[in-house]
């Protein structure tokens, strides 16, 4: 049954299927914010902190206990929280692909795909290498979806953590910053690509057309996408008037579509997740994408997200890492792992003569890891070997190895990249400036930040406080401050002076323009 008669009634709430996944929901979202807690001082981006979660709750800490593992975590739950975490990796892969800008991919120059797939090159080879180090049985160490399982994690870059890690280090708006994540996109585009490859090679049952069959159906449905989703939704987008919310049908026409994708990818043999990527990625930019994320991405990034790294972290078991081969190979994979992302990505900047140290942290970013790695490690422990049904294409041990390799690579970035790189000295060339130095005559120049209108009277009576006069003026800029909901991360924004009179296409244009009227108006005043 799925509810309890209640407690009064002598029923255990843990024995029903909807009181277990209520409770168990909340325990994972605990367990994740304490991390979430622990770790901010320490720049850890929010990854780090869902996995420790996951591996908490799991056999590696308080899983060893049996009563708690079969009381709070049974095996028939393991259905429904799958089943939601899955609900919830889908939706979650859709807002990313919402948020990436794929015209940064047409816009690429030579510089950005060199970069991207000479990093990608040398960790995928040191992939291949290393996989003979892992205690399997000869048969799987020849088998292709194995070897392209462990070499796509270890040569992958996550996009959307990568995008974060760099507003927290504040480089997001240097040239270092820009570069990076162009070149983690593209990065992140071929790890799906690999992805799909792996998994069509894995699941070879019948004969070896079927891989070549997997690849060429979901080539089509990408075309598909592209040549008829994207102008069906742009037509969609161009019904609503200039100015007007879209409707409660048309956000669930285009959140229908998700699954409908998923449902597609995953008959065609590629997995769920891929076909809502996809989708996400040909949505056009604009408010539609805005509207979609703000009603979506709390629920689904806070609350059920968490659930797929709950599921990670039961199933990875750290007491596996035992004996020497096993502790050598996490010492060996994470050090050639990031030195081959390193140097690969070095070649290529000294070709295009960056700076070496440019070059280093450019390659040390290039080792972020996230939820995209997580998903092929996952997608390799659930596969089968189509010649040997009962055994997954990675074991029990190698995924609890390449998990802690991938947390511990994610985990060291952020404070190597915050003590070598010091980007702050570099873009201070006014620092030894005053006012007490500065002439009378001179203009002085104020950068005014504006958040939301009510901070706009208390700036007006800042700056006429100073009692600017035309043999004393001041130059105010105003910088109107918006938390952007439409992309991961903004390359460039350009603001451009709409005529006057023109509706606000949303609330943020509309206080915008209040916020110029106001200074303009300030401006005649004095």
């Amino acid at each position: 049954m799925t509810t309890t008669n209640g407690l009064w009634q002598g029923d255990n709430p843990f024995d029903y299927s909807l009181p277990l996944f209520i409770f168990q929901l909340t325990l994972v979202v605990f367990a994740t914010r304490f991390f979430v807690f622990i770790l901010k001082p320490f720049r850890q981006p929010r990854v780090i902190a869902e996995i420790m979660g996951g591996l908490l709750l799991g056999p590696s800490v308080f899983g060893r206990n049996e009563r708690f593992a079969n009381a709070i975590f049974p095996l028939k739950s393991v259905m429904v929280m799958e089943t939601m975490a899955n609900m919830g990796l889908i939706y979650f892969l859709f807002l990313v692909g919402l948020e990436m800008d794929i015209s940064i991919i047409k816009r690429a120059g030579k510089k950005t795909l060199s970069i991207a797939i000479a990093g990608m090159i040398l960790p995928f080879l040191v992939g291949i290498g290393l996989s003979s180090l892992i205690l399997v049985d000869d048969k799987s160490m020849s088998h292709p979806g194995y070897v392209l399982y462990l070499a796509t994690v270890l040569s992958a870059t996550a996009f959307p953590v990568l995008a974060r890690m760099l507003v927290v280090l504040k480089l997001i708006n240097t040239d270092l910053g820009k570069l990076a994540l162009s070149t983690s996109l593209v990065n992140d585009v071929c790890t799906w690509m690999l992805l799909a490859l792996a998994i069509a090679l894995s699941e070879q049952n019948t004969s070896n057309w079927a891989s070549i069959w997997v690849v060429l159906s979901n080539l089509a449905f990408v075309s598909f996408c592209l040549i008829v989703v994207r102008p069906a939704v742009t037509w969609l987008i161009k019904r609503t008037p200039e100015g007007k919310p879209f409707t409660e049908f048309q956000i669930c026409i285009v959140l229908t579509g998700v699954m409908i994708s998923a449902f597609i990818t995953d008959v065609l043999g590629t997995h769920s997740v891929f076909g809502a990527f996809v989708y996400g990625l040909v949505i056009p930019n604009g408010p539609l994408g805005a509207a979609i994320i703000e009603k979506l991405e709390d629920f689904v990034s806070g609350l059920l997200l968490p659930l797929f790294y709950a599921l990670i972290g039961l199933k990875t078991d750290i007491s596996l890492i035992s004996g020497a081969s096993s502790w050598a190979f996490l010492f060996v994979v994470i050090p050639l792992s990031c030195v081959g992302k390193i140097v690969g990505t070095m070649l290529m900047t000294l070709v295009f003569q960056i700076p070496n140290r440019d070059g280093v942290v450019l390659g040390l970013l290039m080792n972020t890891k996230g939820l995209v790695e997580m998903i092929v490690l996952n997608v390799g422990r659930e596969q089968k070997r189509y010649y040997e049904y009962e055994k997954s294409v990675l074991g029990n041990q190698i995924f609890s190895l390449m998990i802690i390799a991938t947390l511990v690579m994610t985990a060291i970035i952020s404070p190597i990249v915050s003590l070598i790189y010091k980007p702050r000295k570099r873009l201070a060339p006014y620092k030894r400036r005053t006012m007490q130095n500065t002439r009378l005559d001179s203009e002085l120049r104020v950068l005014v930040c504006i958040h939301t209108p009510r901070n706009v009277p208390t700036m007006v009576n800042l700056l006429e406080a100073t009692h600017p006069h035309k043999r004393s003026p001041i130059c105010a800029y105003v910088l109107h401050l918006v938390e952007l909901t439409g992309r991961a991360s903004a390359m460039l924004i350009v603001h451009a002076n709409r005529q006057s009179g023109g509706p606000a296409l949303n609330k943020t244009q509309a206080q915008t323009d209040h916020i110029i009227t106001a200074f303009q108006n300030f401006e005649e005043y004095i």
